[in-house]
């Protein structure tokens, strides 16, 4: 049994969940008078972790704010921290202190279909679960996976690469309507020393940091749950689970990763146009990733306009010779034709 972590000399405010804007006036949503004060637990050892947490139960379903702080976070750099946000308090999970025992204890939870995992854009934080922990995070949430579709709802086409950052998310009245000017203090500290996080004790900035990366997280989950319409839900979780897996294969077999939610079957009944989802990998020879993006990646942002696909490049973190390329079937088999038109032409 889990027992309760020791009192915490940390603390910070979230944001109540049933805190409607509507109900406040024009009082933003980190007003005292709509957030509570938790504790904030550095968590060294399982037995400090929420029993919900580490056994999932379909009895006691459960949605959790979530992120992880590292340094160079991918496959080949080091997770350092897991941030668990939830309505009373928020757990800093210490990599470094708890090791490989503490993190895989989390892996249950992280690989569950009981607890939902929500998340600002998850892809290497998966990548970093999987190839350092041997985790396939399922499950998730992703908020600007969430975000773009709503916008679509309401009638807003996004370019290609122009992706919500968790800033901007966090300064939409829609969902929050706060600026966080604290992390671009986090991003200085980070270019003058990659190693932030890896330092030993944590410090109050540390802590502050990381808490402030997930404790609006709920509160915005509730806010998007309520616009988006059932064709989107099914596809937030279909994309999710795409990000999921996106930087973590190496082909276009992922079998031992869980199922893709099947399409409901009251959309395809409905006679919509709604399409399966997938994820492709294409091979990129040595050297030749350039002549596939372009000068100033105009190369690839072209294709990109001219399918309703998500290409993404692993860049500089990896893996460096691959495309991947998610959406409806039929787009992603345009954007692997139009590419593999590009290598060909490459020779």
């Amino acid at each position: 049994m889990a027992s309760p972590p020791p009192s915490s000399p940390f603390f910070t405010h979230i944001p109540i969940l049933s805190s409607s804007p509507f109900n406040h006036g024009d009082k933003p949503v980190d007003d005292e008078s709509r957030t509570t004060i938790v504790p904030v637990h550095i968590v060294t050892n399982a037995s400090q972790l929420p029993i919900e947490f580490l056994e999932p139960s379909p009895q006691s379903q459960i949605a959790i704010g979530f992120d992880c702080e590292g340094v160079d976070l991918c496959r080949n750099g080091s997770l350092c921290i897991m941030q668990l946000a939830f309505p009373d308090a928020i757990y800093l999970v210490d990599a470094i202190e708890g090791g490989d025992v503490l993190i895989k204890a989390c892996k249950p939870a992280l690989e569950s279909n009981y607890i939902t995992k929500v998340i600002h854009d998850c892809k290497r934080d998966s990548e970093a679960l999987y190839f350092q922990f041997g985790i396939k995070l399922n499950n998730v949430v992703d908020t600007q996976i969430a975000y773009s579709l709503i916008e679509e709802q309401e009638g807003r086409k996004k370019s290609p690469d122009d992706y919500i950052s968790f800033v901007g998310l966090l300064a939409d009245p829609r969902f929050c309507g706060i600026s966080y000017l604290e992390k671009e203090e986090v991003r200085v500290l980070l270019r003058r020393d990659p190693k932030f996080w890896k330092y030993r004790p944590l410090s109050e900035l540390m802590v502050r940091a990381a808490a402030d990366d997930v404790r609006f997280l709920l509160y915005i989950y509730h806010q998007m749950m309520e616009k988006l319409n059932e064709r989107s839900l099914w596809y937030l979780a279909v994309r999710g689970a795409l990000y999921c897996r996106c930087f973590c294969v190496n082909s276009n077999d992922y079998a031992d990763w869980p199922s893709l939610p099947p399409i409901p079957d009251k959309l395809t009944s409905d006679g919509g146009d709604i399409e399966e989802e997938i994820l492709s990998v294409l091979d990129v020879p040595q050297g030749k990733m350039g002549r596939i993006i372009g000068k100033k990646g105009a190369t690839i942002l072209s294709i990109k306009e001219s399918c309703s696909a998500e290409i993404l490049i692993g860049g500089s973190k990896g893996p460096p010779d691959k495309v991947f390329i998610m959406g409806p079937v039929k787009q992603v088999r345009k954007a692997e034709a139009m590419l593999r038109g590009r290598l060909m032409d490459i020779y």
